[in-house]
C-alpha cells in the first residue's frame, strides 16, 4: 500500500516539474523574440542613418548647400537693388520737377518780355503766325488782351499741376482763338511738352516739329529741339537724339538749351 502511494506521489511530482519547465521555456521564447525584434529595429535604424548620411554627402558633393546659400545672397542683393532703384526713381522725379519748374520760370519771364508793346512805327515781330486782321467795317474787333492772357494762364496752370490732357486741350483752344498771339509759340511748345510728360513721345515730337515749322524765330525753338532729343532717346533712337543735340549746339549755341545739350552729349559718350 505504501509503495502504491509512493508511486502516485512521484508521478504527481513529475507532472509538476514538467509544467514548470514549460512555463520557463515560453518566457525565454518571448525574450528571444523581443531581442530579435529589437535587433531588426536596430538594423532598420542603422539603415536609415546610412541613408541620411548618403543624402547629406550627396547634397554636399553636388554643391546644393552652397547653391541655396547663393540664392539667399542673390535675394539680399535684389532687395538692395530694388531699394536703390526706388531712391533713383525718386531722384529722377525730383530732378524732372525741378526742370519743369525751371521751364515755368523761364516761360514766365519770356512772357513779360513778349508783352512789352513795340515802339510806335516799329515792325511787329515775325513769329510765323498769321497777322491779326485789321479792324474795319464789319470785321471782328481785336481780341481782348486780358481775355487772351487769362486763356493762356488757365491752360498753363493746368500744366503746372500735372493735368496734362486738360492743358493740351486748353492750349489748343488758345491757338484756335488767338492764332496771332505773341504767346502762340509758347502754347505750341507746351503742347509738345505735355505729351512728353504723358510719355506719348511720338506725339510730343510731332508737336515740337510743328513749333519749329510754324514759329521758326521763336525763342522756344531750342527748347523744342531739346524736348525732341529727349523723346528720341526714350524711343530708342539714340542716333537721332545725338544729332538733334548737335543741331542745338550748331544753330543756337548761345541759348540755355545749348548748355543742356552739351551736358547730355558729354554724358552719352
Amino acid at each position: 500500500m505504501r509503495r502504491a502511494w509512493l508511486g502516485i506521489w512521484l508521478l504527481a511530482a513529475s507532472h509538476a516539474a514538467c509544467a514548470g519547465l514549460f512555463t520557463d521555456s515560453d518566457a525565454q521564447k518571448k525574450i528571444a523574440d523581443l531581442q530579435q525584434e529589437n535587433q531588426q529595429l536596430q538594423q532598420k535604424l542603422t539603415t536609415l542613418d546610412e541613408r541620411v548620411a548618403k543624402l547629406d554627402a550627396t547634397l554636399r558633393s553636388q554643391g546644393l548647400v552652397d547653391l541655396l546659400q547663393s540664392v539667399e545672397d542673390m535675394k539680399s542683393d535684389i532687395a538692395k537693388l530694388r531699394g536703390q532703384i526706388e531712391i533713383n526713381t525718386h531722384d529722377i522725379a525730383t530732378t524732372q520737377q525741378r526742370q519743369k519748374d525751371l521751364y515755368v520760370d523761364l516761360d514766365t519771364r519770356l512772357r513779360k518780355l513778349e508783352r512789352i508793346e513795340p515802339a510806335p512805327g516799329a515792325a511787329a515781330p515775325d513769329n510765323g503766325a498769321a497777322e491779326p486782321a485789321t479792324p474795319s467795317s464789319g470785321a471782328v474787333p481785336a481780341a481782348d488782351p486780358g481775355a487772351e492772357s487769362h486763356a493762356y494762364d488757365a491752360a498753363f496752370n493746368l500744366f503746372k499741376i500735372g493735368n496734362y490732357s486738360a492743358a493740351i486741350a486748353g492750349f489748343q483752344d488758345f491757338l484756335k482763338t488767338y492764332p496771332g498771339s505773341p504767346l502762340a509759340a509758347n502754347a505750341q511748345y507746351w503742347i509738345g511738352n505735355a505729351y512728353s510728360a504723358m510719355k506719348d513721345y511720338k506725339s510730343a515730337i510731332a508737336q515740337q516739329r510743328k513749333l519749329l515749322s510754324t514759329y521758326p524765330n521763336s525763342p522756344k525753338v531750342p527748347d523744342g529741339l531739346l524736348n525732341i532729343a529727349s523723346c528720341q532717346w526714350e524711343l530708342g533712337d539714340k542716333t537721332g537724339a545725338k544729332k538733334t543735340l548737335r543741331d542745338i549746339l550748331a544753330k543756337y549755341p548761345l541759348s540755355p538749351a545749348a548748355d543742356n545739350a552739351q551736358k547730355r552729349l558729354a554724358n552719352l559718350k
